[in-house]
């Protein structure tokens, strides 16, 4: 096993932790006080910052993908070796389970403590919105695709040195600020996968979705920037 490799797993695992433990714990932990006032735009910015602040700090190391939705959808677009993907994707689920591990420590450590949807991913009766499960398929694998397109043109060479993390962790704020009525936002298995462990029952059940729709939504992004938009 090569040095190199588990430096970058572990920044992948310390990124999707970091990923999945602040912008989920934004929303058990802050949001669940409305004298707070962080509502669910507040719990976008949150995620968004996450993959901001961490893209700066371990994307050196790993790329910063964070998601294997993201390290499919480089594989497809030629950013990333597909022999290198089962390492990231393993480090990234794992990230995610001991964020939301720590999270539910965290939640349940006072008096009558509910933890609610625990941040949760869902349609149906389940979406926030309640919002069906067409409607979470599309907004899942649409904005997936966009996120994919954004990732490639913000690290692109052509693109300004050193602004890619910002343009990628705005981006998905505003994913966020889209389909939080729709889904509770996924476009990542990974930060879906850990706290549906911790979850309610229901959240299991439906977690193929949040597999299915942003690996699908990634290859079709990282398809459309490579025949529509990358360097000749």
């Amino acid at each position: 096993m090569e040095h190199s490799n588990i430096k970058k797993w572990s920044a992948e695992f310390i990124g999707t932790f970091w990923l999945t433990f602040g912008g989920c714990g934004s929303a058990v932990l802050a949001a669940a006080f409305p004298q707070l006032g962080i509502g669910f735009a507040g719990v976008a910015l949150a995620f968004g910052l996450t993959v901001l602040t961490g893209a700066y700090a371990l994307g050196p190391i790993s790329g910063g993908h964070f998601n294997p939705a993201v390290s499919v959808g480089l594989v497809v677009g030629g950013r990333f070796k597909a022999s290198a993907l089962p390492g990231y994707v393993i480090a990234q689920v794992l990230g995610a389970i001991v964020a939301a591990g720590v999270l539910y420590l965290i939640a349940t450590g006072k008096p009558g403590a509910e933890i609610g949807g625990f941040a949760t991913n869902g349609y149906g009766e389940h979406s926030p919105g309640k919002f069906n499960m067409v409607a979470a398929l599309i907004t899942e694998i649409v904005l997936t695709a966009v996120f994919l397109i954004v990732i490639l043109g913000a690290t692109a060479k052509r693109a300004a040195a050193g602004f890619g993390g910002l343009a990628i962790g705005l981006c998905l704020t505003l994913i966020h600020l889209i389909s939080i009525p729709v889904t509770n936002t996924s476009v990542n298995p990974a930060r879906s996968t850990g706290p549906a462990l911790f979850g309610p029952s229901y959240a299991v059940s439906e977690l193929w979705l949040f597999w299915v729709a942003p690996i699908a939504g990634a290859v079709i992004g990282a398809l459309i920037y490579n025949v529509l938009l990358k360097d000749e």
